[in-house]
């Protein structure tokens, strides 16, 4: 599957794969399963054609998430086994090493596919694909469309505003209150805008009908199929080496 087929491929089936990676990985907490996961993710993303300036940038950053959430969990973990560090609330043990690893992992393996497959999603494709295949209910589906393309334009209106601001002379000091005035300002500029939106999409009659008709076709083929089914192989390995392993912990024991 080429760079090409990863941009045509349904948002939806990119979704079912990160979600069933993500579901098998959050039902133990073993640095086994996780590692596995990690280890057949990465092929997977090289033949989704994943390029490797990307893939180091968003890597390194979620890397580094990955490495605090384990630090976090070493320092702070239940102790058990050995005590290697204590101080005050600190407790380094044979068991938050463990966790520590298991933990770094598993957001490692949850984050990659969680984020490379929806480096190239449109918005539309994906509400498209939300509304057509999930039949998820139409209000919804279009509703949040409307309000996730209304995002890009608070990032102006914050601009405009601070613009708007230095020139009558406002925001040349008192930077924590005039940030407070400004977040006020955005607020009041987004509920009208959003409350103009509404107006609209009731005058063009959305929501009238139960039955609602799609301009773009959303279909779910070949090269989705193979992509869920990679998702499925890769939490099914995982879970199957982790448990032949003996190192397979369910959250709920």
């Amino acid at each position: 599957m080429t760079l090409g087929a990863r941009r045509t491929v349904n948002p939806v089936a990119r979704l079912l794969t990160a979600g069933v990676i993500a579901v098998a990985l959050v039902l133990s907490v073993d640095w086994v399963s996780a590692l596995t996961a990690l280890v057949l993710e990465i092929p997977l993303l090289v033949l989704l054609g994943v390029r490797l300036r990307s893939f180091l940038i968003r890597g390194g950053l979620i890397t580094v998430a990955a490495g605090l959430t384990a630090l976090t969990n070493l320092l702070y973990g239940e102790v058990s086994g050995t005590v290697h560090w204590h101080f005050l609330l600190i407790n380094v043990s044979d068991g938050s090493i463990e966790l520590a690893l298991a933990m770094f992992l598993r957001v490692l393996a949850i984050a990659l596919p969680s984020v490379f497959l929806f480096l190239d999603v449109q918005a539309t494709e994906l509400a498209d694909g939300l509304g057509q295949i999930f039949r998820l209910p139409s209000r919804f589906v279009v509703g949040a469309l409307a309000g996730m393309r209304l995002v890009g334009l608070l990032r102006e209106d914050w601009r405009y505003l601070g613009y708007a601001r230095r020139a009558r002379g406002v925001a040349d000091h008192a930077r924590v209150r005039r940030a407070l005035g400004q977040a006020f300002a955005l607020l009041v500029f987004a509920l009208r805008r959003g409350s103009k939106l509404a107006t609209a999409m009731e005058a063009r009659g959305f929501g009238a009908y139960s039955d609602r008709t799609w301009a773009r076709p959303s279909r779910f083929g070949a090269p989705e199929c193979t992509l869920v089914f990679a998702g499925v192989a890769i939490a099914a390995a995982s879970i199957a080496v982790s448990i032949g392993y003996g190192a397979w912990e369910f959250i709920g024991a």
